[in-house]
């Protein structure tokens, strides 16, 4: 974790703690890299507890694959003693569950504290519209009974997603049976991992997940089906980065050496390059111009790389409160927390002045023109990753909060 000097010489606007049960862009948002985590490591509690503390906003205890078929029940049993655990640490991650089938969800909730709040929710894996309501089903439950709302996030993975004659029909499905429980979900979540095994693939980590053609194509129709900012859409995750270690390279590394020299960090560069971190920084870039937000990750080392990347530029973020026709006065004013108040909500209790006026104006930057409606929607999401995430000085890049970071 940062200093509050270092924050102070990164941040014109510092990251802040979003609550659990706060406006769910916000807190889907605030996901950033989500941790995966087997239910069988040895002292799960301490794990996540470091995890949080070196920056871990959200941690998984999987069920699922990461679990020998045989250690299921052990895994059972270490997840409910690790949340009986966390219940007496402060500051911990949002602690959600991947379970292998429904009938887990149950099995947990009936071992654990009917008032325990260090389960924020379940990740539901192979989800399809015919099997969701079997998943979803037992959550709303326990949401009518429990004091804390417990939330949900479907993995889309299954090979009727992944066929182009299934697809569209598959999506769509699972579209419709989304929007009726709306309530609980908080973000959709892409395997993809089992969606290149289907085929045979495992893409290698001098490429990206976008190189990957016929896995790139299903993300495409997620995202066009599900992903829709029209009300009707969820967030959706970034897929999992699955490489953590050094290997023989074939291709050229993907980091430029010209903005690394600029600020004497050629040195930093090599050790990301080492470390296979200048494909998680591209693949990065390539899940938000995708239109996916976060990351799984299955390495602490990747988590603040992926909330440096999170970070909102100053040129980003008064681009966009230009396009919206507010002032960072108009935010604060309005209350943008990161509790209840969603950035949509707070630019319509500004009033007229954030009215969908249309038109265009050059960038404060004079390097791009913002046009008010077509980047609307992009201006709402990049305030909202500006709430949680922060936004950097103007003379500060996404290599400086790199360097402030990596190895924390």
């Amino acid at each position: 974790m940062l200093s509050v000097s270092e924050c102070e010489r990164l941040f014109h606007r510092r990251p802040r703690a979003v609550a659990i049960d706060g406006d769910v862009d916000l807190v889907s948002t605030a996901l950033g890299a989500t941790l995966y985590i087997p239910a069988v490591r040895d002292n799960l509690a301490d794990l996540i507890v470091r995890a949080g503390t070196a920056g871990s906003v959200s941690v998984v205890i999987d069920l699922e694959d990461a679990v020998p078929d045989e250690d299921v029940q052990s895994g059972v049993a270490a997840i409910v003693s690790t949340l009986d655990a966390l219940s007496a640490r402060p500051s911990v991650p949002m602690v959600f569950v991947r379970v292998r089938h429904p009938g887990q969800i149950d099995e947990v909730l009936d071992a654990i504290a009917a008032d325990t709040d260090t389960l924020a929710g379940f990740v539901l894996p192979k989800f399809s519209a015919d099997t969701g309501r079997s998943f979803l089903d037992p959550i709303v439950a326990a949401n009518a009974t429990r004091p804390h709302r417990l939330r949900a996030m479907p993995i889309i993975e299954t090979a009727r997603v992944l066929h182009l004659e299934t697809r569209s029909e598959e999506l769509h499905a699972i579209a419709e049976l989304l929007d009726a429980y709306r309530s609980v979900i908080l973000a959709v979540r892409i395997g993809a991992t089992d969606l290149s095994g289907a085929f045979g693939i495992r893409r290698d980590p001098d490429l990206t997940i976008y190189d990957v053609h016929p896995v790139a194509s299903v993300i495409a129709s997620i995202v066009n089906v599900l992903g829709r900012r029209d009300g009707t859409g969820f967030i959706i995750t970034g897929p999992v980065w699955e490489y953590y270690n050094a290997h023989e390279r074939m291709f050229r590394p993907l980091l430029r050496n010209t903005p690394f020299r600029e600020i004497d960090a050629v040195r930093f560069r090599n050790r990301l390059v080492s470390r296979d971190l200048d494909g998680l920084l591209r693949e990065l870039v390539l899940d938000r111009a995708n239109g996916l937000q976060g990351k799984t990750v299955i390495h602490p080392t990747h988590v603040n790389v992926v909330h440096s990347v999170c970070a909102v530029s100053h040129e980003e973020f008064v681009d966009a409160l230009a396009v919206l026709n507010i002032s960072e006065r108009d935010l604060v004013d309005v209350g943008v927390d990161g509790s209840t108040r969603s950035v949509a909500e707070a630019v319509d209790a500004v009033g007229a002045a954030a009215a969908d006026v249309g038109g265009v104006l050059p960038s404060e930057y004079r390097n791009k023109m913002n046009e008010r409606r077509p980047h609307r929607n992009w201006a709402i999401r990049t305030l909202t990753r500006a709430t949680v995430f922060g936004v950097t000085r103007p003379e500060v890049g996404v290599i400086e909060l790199l360097t402030a970071v990596v190895d924390r």
